[in-house]
Protein backbone atom coordinates (compact mmCIF):
# COMPACT_ATOMS: atom_id res chain seq x y z
CA UNK A 1 0.00 0.00 0.00
CA UNK A 2 3.16 2.39 0.84
CA UNK A 3 4.60 1.67 -3.01
CA UNK A 4 4.37 4.65 -5.09
CA UNK A 5 2.73 4.71 -8.41
CA UNK A 6 5.11 3.52 -11.40
CA UNK A 7 6.56 5.44 -14.20
CA UNK A 8 4.31 4.12 -16.74
CA UNK A 9 1.31 6.02 -15.06
CA UNK A 10 3.22 8.94 -14.74
CA UNK A 11 4.05 8.60 -19.11
CA UNK A 12 -0.10 7.92 -19.25
CA UNK A 13 -1.38 10.71 -17.72
CA UNK A 14 1.17 12.97 -19.42
CA UNK A 15 0.37 11.27 -23.07
CA UNK A 16 -3.77 11.83 -21.77
CA UNK A 17 -3.59 15.44 -20.72
CA UNK A 18 -2.00 16.20 -24.22
CA UNK A 19 -4.76 14.32 -25.59
CA UNK A 20 -7.33 16.61 -24.02
CA UNK A 21 -5.51 19.82 -24.34
CA UNK A 22 -5.68 18.81 -28.12
CA UNK A 23 -9.00 17.73 -28.38
CA UNK A 24 -10.51 21.39 -26.52
CA UNK A 25 -7.16 23.20 -27.08
CA UNK A 26 -8.95 25.20 -30.17
CA UNK A 27 -12.38 25.27 -28.30
CA UNK A 28 -10.96 27.06 -25.60
CA UNK A 29 -8.54 29.00 -28.27
CA UNK A 30 -11.82 30.36 -29.98
CA UNK A 31 -14.02 31.08 -26.37
CA UNK A 32 -11.34 33.15 -25.32
CA UNK A 33 -10.51 34.86 -28.04
CA UNK A 34 -14.36 36.01 -28.25
CA UNK A 35 -13.88 37.99 -25.07
CA UNK A 36 -10.96 40.47 -27.35
CA UNK A 37 -11.44 44.07 -26.94
CA UNK A 38 -12.91 46.17 -30.10
CA UNK A 39 -9.11 46.62 -31.69
CA UNK A 40 -8.59 42.87 -31.38
CA UNK A 41 -7.32 40.37 -34.03
CA UNK A 42 -7.58 36.63 -34.87
CA UNK A 43 -4.65 35.38 -32.88
CA UNK A 44 -3.43 35.74 -29.24
CA UNK A 45 -1.88 37.90 -27.50
CA UNK A 46 -4.93 39.52 -26.68
CA UNK A 47 -5.95 43.19 -27.34
CA UNK A 48 -8.08 43.86 -24.11
CA UNK A 49 -11.05 41.99 -22.89
CA UNK A 50 -14.43 43.07 -23.43
CA UNK A 51 -17.77 41.94 -24.82
CA UNK A 52 -17.73 44.36 -27.91
CA UNK A 53 -17.94 41.26 -30.22
CA UNK A 54 -21.09 39.48 -29.38
CA UNK A 55 -22.32 43.04 -28.54
CA UNK A 56 -21.83 43.65 -32.44
CA UNK A 57 -23.24 39.98 -33.25
CA UNK A 58 -26.26 40.27 -31.76
CA UNK A 59 -26.82 43.59 -33.02
CA UNK A 60 -27.27 42.06 -36.50
CA UNK A 61 -24.90 44.76 -38.30
CA UNK A 62 -22.46 42.28 -38.44
CA UNK A 63 -20.95 39.89 -40.39
CA UNK A 64 -24.57 37.90 -40.18
CA UNK A 65 -28.04 38.12 -38.73
CA UNK A 66 -27.48 35.89 -35.72
CA UNK A 67 -30.94 36.54 -34.97
CA UNK A 68 -32.63 35.08 -37.68
CA UNK A 69 -30.03 32.70 -38.37
CA UNK A 70 -30.13 31.60 -34.75
CA UNK A 71 -34.03 31.20 -34.39
CA UNK A 72 -34.12 29.42 -37.82
CA UNK A 73 -31.25 26.67 -36.38
CA UNK A 74 -32.84 26.63 -33.14
CA UNK A 75 -36.22 25.70 -34.52
CA UNK A 76 -35.51 23.27 -36.76
CA UNK A 77 -33.21 21.67 -34.18
CA UNK A 78 -36.54 21.38 -31.60
CA UNK A 79 -38.27 20.05 -34.36
CA UNK A 80 -36.18 17.61 -34.90
CA UNK A 81 -35.97 16.66 -31.54
CA UNK A 82 -39.45 16.61 -31.02
CA UNK A 83 -40.46 14.14 -33.96
CA UNK A 84 -37.34 12.33 -32.93
CA UNK A 85 -38.45 11.26 -29.98
CA UNK A 86 -42.50 11.00 -30.59
CA UNK A 87 -41.22 8.39 -33.78
CA UNK A 88 -38.60 6.72 -31.52
CA UNK A 89 -40.74 5.35 -28.94
CA UNK A 90 -43.37 4.48 -31.59
CA UNK A 91 -41.33 2.56 -33.60
CA UNK A 92 -39.71 1.08 -30.40
CA UNK A 93 -43.09 -0.29 -29.33
CA UNK A 94 -43.70 -1.33 -32.86
CA UNK A 95 -41.10 -3.66 -33.02
CA UNK A 96 -41.33 -5.56 -29.36
CA UNK A 97 -43.50 -7.88 -32.02
CA UNK A 98 -42.74 -9.05 -35.17
CA UNK A 99 -45.10 -7.94 -38.34
CA UNK A 100 -44.70 -8.27 -42.16
CA UNK A 101 -41.46 -6.33 -43.04
CA UNK A 102 -39.90 -5.88 -40.47
CA UNK A 103 -36.26 -6.42 -40.83
CA UNK A 104 -36.62 -4.51 -44.68
CA UNK A 105 -37.82 -1.59 -42.85
CA UNK A 106 -35.26 -2.14 -40.28
CA UNK A 107 -32.55 -1.73 -42.51
CA UNK A 108 -34.20 1.01 -44.97
CA UNK A 109 -34.36 3.13 -41.79
CA UNK A 110 -30.58 2.89 -40.71
CA UNK A 111 -29.61 2.78 -44.35
CA UNK A 112 -28.94 6.51 -44.51
CA UNK A 113 -25.77 6.42 -41.95
CA UNK A 114 -24.29 4.42 -44.58
CA UNK A 115 -24.68 6.40 -46.93
CA UNK A 116 -22.63 9.64 -47.48
CA UNK A 117 -23.86 12.93 -46.06
CA UNK A 118 -23.53 14.79 -49.04
CA UNK A 119 -24.81 11.90 -51.23
CA UNK A 120 -28.32 11.87 -49.21
CA UNK A 121 -28.53 15.96 -49.12
CA UNK A 122 -28.64 15.91 -53.12
CA UNK A 123 -30.83 13.09 -53.19
CA UNK A 124 -33.28 15.11 -51.27
CA UNK A 125 -32.24 18.34 -53.39
CA UNK A 126 -32.94 16.19 -56.67
CA UNK A 127 -36.24 15.08 -55.62
CA UNK A 128 -37.16 18.16 -54.18
CA UNK A 129 -35.98 19.81 -57.70
CA UNK A 130 -37.99 17.45 -59.48
CA UNK A 131 -41.34 18.07 -57.26
CA UNK A 132 -40.78 21.94 -58.51
CA UNK A 133 -40.15 21.10 -61.91
CA UNK A 134 -43.76 19.11 -62.05
CA UNK A 135 -45.86 21.69 -60.35
CA UNK A 136 -44.72 24.37 -62.43
CA UNK A 137 -45.37 22.09 -65.69
CA UNK A 138 -48.50 20.76 -64.01
CA UNK A 139 -50.13 22.26 -62.03
CA UNK A 140 -53.00 25.00 -62.82
CA UNK A 141 -52.02 28.51 -63.94
CA UNK A 142 -53.04 30.21 -60.88
CA UNK A 143 -50.70 27.35 -59.04
CA UNK A 144 -47.70 27.83 -60.97
CA UNK A 145 -47.79 31.39 -61.80
CA UNK A 146 -46.32 31.99 -58.05
CA UNK A 147 -44.92 29.20 -57.20
CA UNK A 148 -41.02 29.13 -56.37
CA UNK A 149 -39.58 25.99 -54.81
CA UNK A 150 -40.85 23.67 -52.12
CA UNK A 151 -37.51 23.55 -50.77
CA UNK A 152 -37.28 25.02 -47.44
CA UNK A 153 -36.29 24.42 -43.75
CA UNK A 154 -39.00 22.91 -42.50
CA UNK A 155 -39.62 20.72 -45.91
CA UNK A 156 -36.43 19.59 -47.37
CA UNK A 157 -34.19 20.98 -44.53
CA UNK A 158 -36.60 18.87 -41.66
CA UNK A 159 -36.31 15.74 -44.48
CA UNK A 160 -32.20 16.13 -44.46
CA UNK A 161 -31.80 15.95 -40.50
CA UNK A 162 -34.32 13.67 -39.80
CA UNK A 163 -32.19 11.38 -41.97
CA UNK A 164 -29.13 11.88 -39.63
CA UNK A 165 -31.33 12.11 -36.20
CA UNK A 166 -33.66 9.59 -36.60
CA UNK A 167 -31.94 6.52 -36.98
CA UNK A 168 -30.21 7.03 -33.83
CA UNK A 169 -32.95 7.36 -32.07
CA UNK A 170 -34.64 4.42 -33.24
CA UNK A 171 -31.41 2.16 -32.41
CA UNK A 172 -31.73 3.99 -28.78
CA UNK A 173 -35.34 2.81 -28.11
CA UNK A 174 -34.96 -0.47 -29.37
CA UNK A 175 -32.18 -1.34 -26.95
CA UNK A 176 -34.25 0.10 -24.36
CA UNK A 177 -37.20 -1.88 -25.33
CA UNK A 178 -35.23 -5.66 -25.65
CA UNK A 179 -34.49 -4.68 -21.89
CA UNK A 180 -37.67 -4.05 -20.50
CA UNK A 181 -39.53 -6.22 -18.41
CA UNK A 182 -42.88 -7.10 -19.70
CA UNK A 183 -43.83 -8.32 -16.31
CA UNK A 184 -44.03 -4.31 -15.16
CA UNK A 185 -47.41 -4.36 -18.29
CA UNK A 186 -48.79 -7.44 -17.21
CA UNK A 187 -49.64 -6.69 -13.73
CA UNK A 188 -50.99 -3.22 -14.55
CA UNK A 189 -53.05 -5.29 -17.33
CA UNK A 190 -54.18 -7.43 -14.44
CA UNK A 191 -54.85 -4.00 -12.19
CA UNK A 192 -57.27 -3.22 -14.94
CA UNK A 193 -55.70 -0.24 -16.75
CA UNK A 194 -56.18 0.58 -20.09
CA UNK A 195 -53.26 0.54 -22.71
CA UNK A 196 -53.61 4.28 -22.55
CA UNK A 197 -52.74 4.18 -18.78
CA UNK A 198 -49.96 1.27 -19.08
CA UNK A 199 -48.22 3.50 -21.36
CA UNK A 200 -48.76 6.82 -19.52
CA UNK A 201 -47.89 5.19 -15.57
CA UNK A 202 -45.96 2.24 -16.60
CA UNK A 203 -44.04 2.50 -19.47
CA UNK A 204 -42.98 6.28 -19.91
CA UNK A 205 -41.79 6.67 -16.70
CA UNK A 206 -39.48 3.66 -16.78
CA UNK A 207 -38.02 4.59 -20.45
CA UNK A 208 -38.35 8.93 -19.91
CA UNK A 209 -34.53 9.04 -19.16
CA UNK A 210 -33.54 7.30 -22.42
CA UNK A 211 -36.12 9.06 -24.07
CA UNK A 212 -34.36 12.75 -23.07
CA UNK A 213 -31.19 11.47 -24.24
CA UNK A 214 -32.58 10.70 -27.55
CA UNK A 215 -33.90 13.92 -27.64
CA UNK A 216 -30.88 15.41 -26.67
CA UNK A 217 -29.21 13.38 -29.82
CA UNK A 218 -31.91 14.50 -32.16
CA UNK A 219 -31.07 18.28 -31.47
CA UNK A 220 -27.27 18.47 -30.97
CA UNK A 221 -27.36 16.41 -34.24
CA UNK A 222 -29.43 19.24 -36.29
CA UNK A 223 -27.89 22.14 -34.11
CA UNK A 224 -24.42 21.70 -35.83
CA UNK A 225 -25.19 19.72 -39.21
CA UNK A 226 -23.64 21.33 -42.27
CA UNK A 227 -22.80 18.45 -44.79
CA UNK A 228 -26.69 16.95 -45.17
CA UNK A 229 -27.70 20.95 -45.00
CA UNK A 230 -25.64 22.21 -47.72
CA UNK A 231 -27.72 21.05 -50.81
CA UNK A 232 -31.09 20.40 -49.54
CA UNK A 233 -31.66 23.82 -46.95
CA UNK A 234 -33.29 25.95 -49.11
CA UNK A 235 -32.56 29.67 -49.80
CA UNK A 236 -32.11 30.67 -45.94
CA UNK A 237 -29.03 28.91 -44.20
CA UNK A 238 -29.32 27.92 -40.98
CA UNK A 239 -26.35 28.81 -38.60
CA UNK A 240 -23.63 26.18 -38.96
CA UNK A 241 -23.84 26.70 -42.49
CA UNK A 242 -23.83 30.73 -42.15
CA UNK A 243 -20.43 30.13 -40.03
CA UNK A 244 -18.79 27.92 -42.79
CA UNK A 245 -19.77 30.36 -44.74
CA UNK A 246 -17.79 33.07 -43.02
CA UNK A 247 -14.64 31.31 -42.08
CA UNK A 248 -12.59 32.04 -45.35
CA UNK A 249 -13.31 36.17 -45.16
CA UNK A 250 -14.09 37.40 -41.64
CA UNK A 251 -10.71 38.58 -40.46
CA UNK A 252 -12.49 40.05 -36.88
CA UNK A 253 -12.88 38.23 -33.40
CA UNK A 254 -16.61 38.35 -34.49
CA UNK A 255 -16.60 34.96 -35.57
CA UNK A 256 -15.22 33.87 -32.64
CA UNK A 257 -18.11 35.19 -30.97
CA UNK A 258 -20.79 33.40 -32.78
CA UNK A 259 -18.63 29.96 -32.47
CA UNK A 260 -18.82 30.80 -28.63
CA UNK A 261 -22.55 31.23 -28.50
CA UNK A 262 -23.24 28.07 -30.62
CA UNK A 263 -20.93 25.90 -28.75
CA UNK A 264 -22.86 27.23 -25.89
CA UNK A 265 -26.42 26.54 -26.86
CA UNK A 266 -25.13 22.60 -27.38
CA UNK A 267 -23.23 22.90 -23.66
CA UNK A 268 -26.72 24.06 -22.03
CA UNK A 269 -29.01 21.87 -24.16
CA UNK A 270 -26.66 18.90 -22.71
CA UNK A 271 -26.73 20.26 -19.13
CA UNK A 272 -30.26 21.10 -19.26
CA UNK A 273 -31.01 17.27 -20.26
CA UNK A 274 -28.51 15.67 -17.76
CA UNK A 275 -29.85 17.82 -15.14
CA UNK A 276 -33.47 16.56 -15.99
CA UNK A 277 -32.59 12.55 -15.80
CA UNK A 278 -31.14 13.02 -12.64
CA UNK A 279 -34.35 14.86 -11.16
CA UNK A 280 -36.33 11.88 -12.74
CA UNK A 281 -33.75 9.13 -11.20
CA UNK A 282 -33.93 11.11 -7.85
CA UNK A 283 -37.52 11.06 -7.87
CA UNK A 284 -37.86 7.26 -8.50
CA UNK A 285 -35.92 6.31 -6.21
CA UNK A 286 -38.09 8.39 -3.75
CA UNK A 287 -41.31 7.02 -5.17
CA UNK A 288 -39.26 3.85 -4.86
CA UNK A 289 -37.98 4.43 -0.67
CA UNK A 290 -41.93 5.75 0.19
CA UNK A 291 -43.45 2.76 -1.32
CA UNK A 292 -41.04 0.79 0.60
CA UNK A 293 -42.41 2.29 3.81
CA UNK A 294 -45.33 2.03 2.98
CA UNK A 295 -45.02 -2.18 2.95
CA UNK A 296 -43.48 -1.81 5.86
Amino acid sequence: MGEGRPASFYWLAAFFGLFVLFLYGPMIAIFVLSFQGPTGGMTFPMNGVSLHWFGKLWSGGGIVDIKSAFWRSLQLGLTVMLITMAFSVLAGLAFRKRFKGQNLLFYVTIASLIVPSIVTSLGIALQFRLFDEAVKAYAPGFIAEGYATAMGIFSSGLGAHLTWALPFGLLIMFAIFNRFDGRLEEAARDLGATPWQTFRHVILPVILPSLIGVGLFGFTLSWDEIARSSQAIGEKNTLPLELQALTSTVTTPEIYALGTVTTGVSFLVIGLALATILSLRARQARRGSDAGKGMV
